[in-house]
């Protein structure tokens, strides 16, 4: 795909070439001047979608794009049979696409005619309401971050933006991001990349997430600084920090960032040398095992002056997890939250075997650190975070029903950004600006008007959350309960997420024996 730059001249030569042959033509047949009263209205239509603010495609593409909305609106019984259907798209249907995109435009939220989906097929899922509805507040869906060993807890919405790194993202991306959470009053996670001065120009709380490349308080030889990570971690804007242990899209794998992107203006943000090539190595080399890994939070804990300190990673190894759970219970150093990761979570590029066969499930992974943190005793000091497809209301309920306190959005956000999952996150020519360096592409998204519609979204996502808990008789979130929500296994079978996830209630007796002998 071309860059807008060169889509605008050619357009301008082609239309100027026009005018010049029209006016050329005109002389010998005058009915050639009617041509011109087809070409005034197509310049117009140009003026104009260079110049508004609302429609990044457009503003790129100022009449290619139209093509793009000319398919988007054929009849469906039309697009059926020739384009994907409502329910086929992948990552996500044009269906949920739709409802991210209505809501952060504030428009109609509702369909037409029933349900699209068969309630009678295997895997249709659904939550039991009731006939008693409850009143619930949208002040009800914050939860408090923050362990005993914690002085400065936050509060955050049960909603935020999940990690999405600026380098990743353009820079009127992360600050349209970071501007619609401090308008709707949620957090945003900065992604491994650092905290960027994009991110603080938005004004949002952020979560800073450290990786294994340490970026923003690594020294010369790319190892943790504590100096560095003290000047950072005392800006007010931060209000947690996040140690990403593994992602879903790519779990235990590392990443490079090339010489040639490595820009003086990134070099700065990630304290780096510039045009260098810096490897995010698959480990961390601050800590080596479960029991270093709790130092090293309870040193970062010590450094930020109280600050929330939690960990992210997608479960694979069961055993790996309930070791740590172990070193927690018997130190008493714990994490203040714990982020769990689904495989099915994105990226922008990542090795196709560890898209589709590496890591658990964000279900079952939730499931398990529930049951494995309620089993060691730790439940009442670590809260949970949920990423991995959470993009509705109903969405936000099955994460929490099962141990979810808090949920990430990456994709759902971009969306609400404006993106169209042309699917070119890793080519640096996204066509709306979102995940690119091309000025001439980034400059096509305006701040102003895309800040609100993130936080649009987050509001009218949270508004259909308590609509549907009210619907339930969930009053609270603490309320929502996994024996509440049905899943059809099989013909004529139905079974509830607490007898999928939760078969049997696991015990404690004689953990602390057990873990000396292991």
């Amino acid at each position: 795909m071309a860059t807008t730059i060169s889509v605008r001249r050619t357009f301008l030569y082609v239309l100027v070439s026009a005018y010049l042959v029209t006016l050329f033509l005109s002389v010998f047949d005058r009915q050639m001047l009617w041509l011109l009263v087809l070409l005034v209205p197509v310049h117009l239509v140009y003026q104009y979608n260079i110049r508004q603010a609302k429609h990044t495609l457009l503003r790129n593409f100022p009449l290619v794009g139209y093509l793009r909305y000319f398919f988007e609106s054929i009849r469906p019984e039309f697009r059926q049979y020739f384009f994907e259907s409502d329910t086929d798209g992948k990552p996500f249907s044009r269906r949920q696409r739709s409802i991210v995109y209505q809501r952060a435009k504030n428009q109609r939220q509702t369909v037409p005619f029933g349900m699209h989906s068969n309630s009678l097929e295997v895997g249709y899922e659904w939550i039991a309401h009731t006939m008693f509805p409850v009143h619930v507040k949208v002040e009800d869906l914050r939860v408090t971050v923050g362990s005993s060993r914690c002085k400065q807890p936050y509060s955050a919405s049960i909603y935020n933006i999940s990690a999405m790194s600026y380098g990743s993202l353009s820079k009127t991306a992360v600050t349209a991001l970071s501007a619609g959470a401090k308008l709707g009053g949620f957090a945003h996670n900065t992604g491994e990349g650092g905290v960027s001065p994009f991110h603080i120009e938005g004004g949002g709380d952020l979560i800073w997430q450290i990786g294994t490349g340490y970026f923003g308080c690594r020294d010369k030889n790319g190892n943790f600084s504590e100096e560095l990570f003290r000047e950072q971690v005392a800006h007010p804007h931060i209000k947690m920090v996040e140690i990403k242990l593994s992602q879903g899209a790519k779990p235990g794998h590392g990443g490079i960032l090339p010489a040639a992107k490595n820009t003086p203006e990134i070099a700065a943000i990630r304290k780096v040398e510039p045009f260098t090539t810096v490897a995010s190595p698959p480990s961390h080399s601050a800590f080596k095992d479960q029991f270093t890994l709790l130092l090293y939070i309870e040193k970062l804990r010590v450094l930020s002056e109280g600050k929330p300190i939690g960990i992210k990673l997608c479960i694979g190894n069961k055993q790996e997890f309930e070791r740590l759970c172990q070193e927690m219970m018997h130190n008493r150093i714990y994490p203040d939250f714990i982020s769990i990761d689904g495989a099915e979570g994105g990226t922008g590029a990542a090795p196709l075997e560890f898209t589709d066969s590496l890591g658990m499930p964000l279900y079952d992974a939730l499931a398990f650190a529930q049951s494995t943190l309620r089993k060691y005793g730790l439940r009442e000091e670590i809260r949970l975070i949920a990423a991995g497809k959470i993009i509705t209301g109903v969405d936000i309920i099955k994460a929490v029903s099962l141990g979810a306190d808090i949920c990430y959005s990456a994709r759902g956000m971009m969306f609400a950004l404006g993106c169209i999952q042309a699917l070119q996150c890793d080519s640096g020519r996204c066509p709306v600006g979102i995940a690119t360096q091309d000025k001439n592409l980034y400059q096509g998204l305006d701040v102003a008007d895309k800040r609100v519609r993130v936080a649009n979204f987050h509001g009218n996502t949270l508004k259909s959350t308590i609509e549907v808990m009210e619907a339930c008789g969930f009053d609270s979130i603490h309320s929502i309960t996994p024996d509440k929500i049905f899943r059809r296994v099989e013909q004529g079978r139905n079974m509830s997420f607490k007898e999928l996830y939760f078969p049997k209630s696991q015990t404690a007796s004689n953990i602390t024996r057990n873990y000396v002998l292991n």
